[in-house]
């Protein structure tokens, strides 16, 4: 998912794990539990208790010795340094497999993204409606970008499409980018590039079942 974090300084490894925890911590909360320690989270996750500390300092919540972290305002904290406790706007572009489970998937709301609009090229998809949004033709995407002020894009796309759509979206105002088309894409300094890598996920399982038998 695309983080939206506060602070540009913090590692992308610190940045994919606060979700680990922030999801263990709700769920926790849900279970009525006030405080827990950074040595708890540390061995739910095999991680190290000093890991954990230095990841959570990065929010701001001060843990209490011998007391630990209170859950309830962990919570708050992780949510909102990620920016999920505020609303994100988005425009998709590509409504095939990909596109339509992204449009699908109800939990974004959850972490403050809300996907506005969908766009296509392909005319036989214009027009047709997919969970509950209209796609729109990719013509009207800069018009509609300037006339709303997204700022993040979500592109998938096949890979021989996906520079062209960065470069319309660039040029309409977008400043991050969520990529889930398998191509590596031209991005000036100050935008906001995630790569979402389905197939070095993927590589990373089927290598390890392979070497283990």
């Amino acid at each position: 998912m695309l983080f939206v974090s506060k602070d540009p300084v913090v590692s992308r490894s610190t940045l994919k794990r606060l979700p680990l925890y922030l999801h263990l911590l709700e769920a926790l909360l849900a279970q009525g539990v006030e405080c827990v320690s950074s040595t708890q989270l540390a061995r739910e996750f095999n991680f190290n208790p000093t890991q954990v500390r230095k990841d959570l300092e990065v929010t701001g919540e001060v843990g209490k010795a011998r007391v630990g972290f209170r859950v309830a305002g962990l919570v708050v904290r992780i949510r909102d340094f990620l920016g999920w406790n505020s609303t994100h706007d988005a425009v998709l572009v590509g409504v095939g497999n990909m596109g339509k489970a992204l449009l699908g998937y109800k939990d974004f709301e959850k972490y403050g993204l809300n996907i506005v609009a969908a766009f296509d090229k392909d005319v036989r998809k214009v027009g047709a409606t997919t969970f509950d949004r209209e796609v729109l033709p990719l013509a009207q995407l800069p018009k509609f970008i300037k006339r709303t002020k997204v700022h993040i894009g979500i592109l998938t796309v096949p890979a021989r499409e996906a520079q062209p759509v960065v470069d319309l979206m660039l040029a309409a105002g977008i400043k991050a980018i969520w990529n889930f088309a398998p191509a590596p894409l031209r991005i000036p300094a100050g935008v906001i590039l995630e790569n979402a890598r389905l197939t070095q996920s993927l590589a990373v399982l089927t290598s390890h079942l392979t070497h283990q038998n």
